[in-house]
């Protein structure tokens, strides 16, 4: 019986023939309601989306044949993806295949505030010559900032180039190396703010960008700038920038999201040095016909043949190496994670070290792995597939060695991240239960699975330090699950980490580093 997918949004018809062609049957259905596509999901096994379609741990339950969700784009904000990895569902997304017209959005934005051109076109067209009134700024020999230049950032920055801008760029996973390869100048963010006659943002949305743009950072910015979103919505404050436009310290903006989409109203609109388009950084016959293809592609591949591409949630590995990988595949993502989360300044190398068993396994896919989990917490949409290239893009050397066993442990991965300011290490292992486990951390031996919601102290190996730790949490009504310790050597450096039931309330974490001999202490999602 030939695999069935059903194609929910509008997606190209080059996408129904190639299914056709690889021997899926499809059915293309868009505009189905959720209760519609919740009645009927059930008979297929691939689900092709854009991203009007909602993939909800609801709609997941009742996907009982379901193996493969196609996003054709980047986000896929629309899927529930751990719901979908627990159900046991491959979700594949088209990572590159915007690039280009979201860039080129971008320089069309830059061009129509710096001259009007909308509003022009709006009074011109109405019969009133104001040819005094529209007194644009030239692009040439102008600043552009660029907040996140990875791989649209660098397309934007490239063209601005081409176009004779200076270009700056602030993004902490950009190398030295790599920003001069592209021929900008990497700065600081304050730096750009007050240097910049352009700022353009190409980040994702992360805690540590949300209003990237706020109305602190806005007047920290140069009198008649102009700013151009065309990543996500949230990165600027909209009321923020709304003031700095109405008192004319910014001049011009251009947007094309927003943060509550549709954007039927917002602070920006109405104000005559405002461009606004309705999301259209994707909008083009060409992104549309390139990214329709290759989730077509991806998924009859997956459904025919077993092979995995581009998966949000799984690596790029055949049916066969599958079972021997996939807990190995585990344990180097949460070790990357568990690196990533801590790692706030540049990344300039990862050093990954398999010894014994693991070292005779498809390596690359559990490098992908690892590095899709340092990267994923400030990069989000960094996937196993992509994770490779995108730190080659930031100019992050990646060092791989095998050897043979040398310790306690059958099989070890170690993962040693460098940044600027110091070397952070990690080692973890595969037990017999298939569960991956942290058994050093900056060469500290430990023994302690990932669990969903953890603490990660440093402090002096001092007497009273775990009692004092313990009151605090249970004070706060915080309770301890597991609590592994770890000590270079008595009255040296320790380690603690602690397994809670539930978030760990923001007050509380900061309460921690006021214990006497606390030197950090961080909440871990796994």
């Amino acid at each position: 019986m030939a695999p069935r997918v059903l194609i929910s949004d509008s997606l190209s018809p080059a996408a129904v023939a190639i299914f056709q062609e690889r021997g899926v049957a499809v059915d293309v259905k868009p505009g189905l309601d959720k209760d519609e596509l919740a009645r009927i999901i059930g008979d297929y096994d691939g689900l092709a989306i854009r991203s009007a379609t909602k993939v909800t741990a609801k709609l997941l339950e009742g996907a009982s044949r379901l193996k493969v969700v196609g996003r054709a784009g980047i986000g896929v904000d629309n899927v529930d993806i751990p719901a979908a990895t627990a159900k046991g569902v491959i979700v594949m997304n088209t990572p590159f295949g915007n690039s280009i017209t979201t860039a080129e959005h971008a320089i069309a934005l830059m061009f129509a505030v710096a001259r009007q051109i909308p509003a022009a076109d709006a009074s011109t067209q109405a019969g009133q010559w104001e040819k005094n009134r529209f007194m644009g700024v030239e692009i040439t020999g102008k600043t552009l900032g660029v907040i996140g230049c990875g791989n649209i950032g660098a397309i934007v920055a490239e063209r601005a180039l081409g176009l004779r801008m200076r270009v700056i760029a602030f993004d902490p996973f950009l190398s030295p190396e790599r920003a001069l390869d592209l021929g900008v100048e990497k700065v600081e963010l304050d730096d750009l703010l007050a240097r910049a006659d352009f700022i353009t943002l190409h980040t994702p949305m992360t805690a540590q960008t949300k209003n990237i743009l706020s109305a602190e950072a806005l007047a920290k910015t140069r009198k008649g700038v102009r700013i151009i979103n065309c990543a996500r919505g949230g990165l600027v404050d909209e009321v923020a920038l709304r003031a700095a436009l109405d008192s004319g310290h910014v001049a011009g903006a251009g947007f094309d999201v927003f943060t509550v989409e549709p954007a039927k109203e917002n602070p920006l609109f109405g104000h005559p040095n405002v461009v606004c388009t309705p999301h259209l950084g994707a909008s083009t016959t060409e992104a549309q016909e390139n990214v329709a293809l290759q989730v077509a592609e991806q998924m009859s591949d997956y459904l025919i043949r077993g092979a995995i591409t581009n998966a949000i949630n799984f690596p790029s590995i055949t049916a066969e190496e599958a079972p021997k990988l996939k807990p190995f595949i585990a344990l180097a993502e949460k070790l990357g994670s568990f690196a990533g989360q801590l790692t706030e300044t540049d990344i300039k190398e990862v050093r990954i070290t398999y010894e014994g068993g693991v070292a005779g396994l498809k390596i690359k896919a559990l490098t992908a792995a690892a590095i899709a989990g340092l990267l994923r917490p400030a990069l989000q949409d960094v996937n196993v597939v992509s994770a490779p290239i995108v730190a080659k893009e930031r100019g992050i050397v990646v060092e791989e060695t095998t050897r043979a066993a040398e310790g306690d442990f059958e099989s070890l991965i170690t993962l040693e991240v460098v940044t600027e300011q110091m070397t952070r290490s990690i080692s973890g292992t595969v037990f017999h239960d298939g569960k991956p486990r942290m058994v050093a951390i900056k060469g500290i031996k430990v023994d302690a699975e990932f669990a969903p919601s953890m603490i990660y102290v440093t402090n002096e190996d001092k007497p009273g330090f775990i009692g004092r730790f313990a009151s605090l949490l249970g004070n706060a009504g915080v309770n301890i699950a597991t609590f592994a310790l770890g000590r270079d050597a008595q009255g040296g450096s320790a380690i603690a980490l602690v397994e809670v039931d539930g978030e760990v309330p923001a007050d509380v974490l900061g309460q921690i580093p006021a214990l006497p001999g606390v030197k950090q202490a961080k909440a871990l999602r796994f």
